[in-house]
């Protein structure tokens, strides 16, 4: 009997985590943070609902942290299984994992130095090392390719050999098995389709469009007899119009009068779409050619992956170049700094997405 317990983005968009129990093994699909508001971010302190001794494998629908960033705390709560991703998740998550720990670190320190934390020392949720350990237990599977996962690593521990193997035989009744689908989300995405007990679960992760200039479409599942299927902007529908158009409108008619475009824009996806449609609306004379930079290390590292992983997306190779290439790259605190004291036309992509933090926040106040 197929067992599922939510964990996480139930009640919430956020922190995804799902504990499958079956034919003796307990599988993780997702182990992410929670994101967002206060009383969101404190469930990540909370103990946790599970022993993660316990848990055999953990299955990674894609990178981003609301599905990924729990991997380090779950690692420093005794989890020692394998982490299976695809090979794009599995760089991207050496990106993201330092950066989310470093997050952590810096909140502690400048929680001690102010003294507004309850806690004397104020500690982070994880560190550096941790995540670094994390990533050592990232498993690289290819899409498609059925894995089987059999005695655990808790067995192993006891004396009894672990395995995990690659079939493409029939799926055995009463074993467990999964394979990731491209879902066409971000880079290295995946549905995860989970076989146990005779039955299927399919994990949906988050899902791309079907259209995404930059994505290739989700690939088609034909069967499912449970789907746990993710719905961020499930309440609402996608407006029609073109998004290309309505960002060149919004950069024609502020850098003709000399101003700044400050786009804020996830490092992880969202801005080397707008990168995309930047290069797209220079080609095509619809903007003028004004400076463009980049200020996100995070996003000018996951640009640079679209070289790497081509397969996964649409665009030819004189496109991903374009893209990673129509703006200068900001590296350094300082480099940031110096450009709050350029004046206009010019565009700057920066994180965070949401304006919650980052480096964007700066050239709000400063523009």
């Amino acid at each position: 009997m197929m067992h599922i317990s939510f964990f996480g983005a139930t009640g919430t968009v956020t922190g995804s985590k799902y504990l499958v129990d079956a034919a003796g093994v307990r599988v993780l699909i997702d182990c992410g943070l929670f994101q967002g508001f206060k009383q969101l971010r404190l469930r990540n302190w909370a103990p946790p609902p599970f022993d993660a001794r316990t848990i055999d494998a953990v299955l990674l629908t894609h990178a981003h942290i609301d599905h990924s960033g729990y991997l380090p705390l779950l690692v420093k709560q005794g989890f020692r299984g394998k982490v299976y991703c695809s090979a794009a998740t599995r760089d991207l998550c050496g990106i993201l994992l330092p950066d989310a720990a470093h997050l952590q670190e810096e909140e502690a320190r400048f929680a001690n130095k102010h003294g507004f934390s309850k806690h004397r020392p104020a500690l982070p949720l994880f560190d550096a090392a941790d995540a670094k350990r994390a990533l050592k237990l990232l498993h690289v599977v290819d899409f498609g390719t059925e894995i089987r996962l059999g005695a655990s690593v808790r067995d192993a521990d006891a004396g009894v050999s672990a395995s995990a193997s690659s079939s493409k035989a029939p799926h055995a009744a009463g074993g467990v098995s999964f394979r990731l689908v491209p879902n066409g989300h971000i880079l290295g995405s995946a549905c995860v389709v989970l076989k146990a007990d005779g039955r299927t679960a399919v994990f949906s992760g988050d899902l791309g469009r079907p259209s995404d200039p930059i994505m290739k479409a989700p690939e088609a599942i034909d069967h499912a007899d449970y789907l746990v299927l993710e719905s961020t902007y499930g309440n609402r529908l996608h407006a029609n119009a073109d998004p290309q158009r309505l960002l060149g409108d919004i950069i024609r008619r502020t850098t003709e009068r000399g101003g700044v475009v400050v786009i804020p824009a996830f490092a992880v996806g969202r801005a080397q779409s707008v990168l995309y449609f930047i290069d797209q609306l220079k080609r095509s004379n619809a903007i003028p050619d004004v400076p463009v930079y980049l200020n996100s290390p995070m996003a000018i590292d996951t640009t640079g992956l679209y070289q790497t992983h081509r397969a996964l997306h649409r665009l030819t190779p004189a496109q991903c170049h374009a893209m990673c290439t129509v703006a200068q790259p900001v590296n350094t605190a300082e480099e940031s700094r110096r450009l709050n004291q350029r004046k206009g036309p010019m565009i700057i992509v920066s994180a965070s997405g949401m304006a919650t933090g980052g480096r964007v926040l700066h050239h709000i106040k400063q523009f």
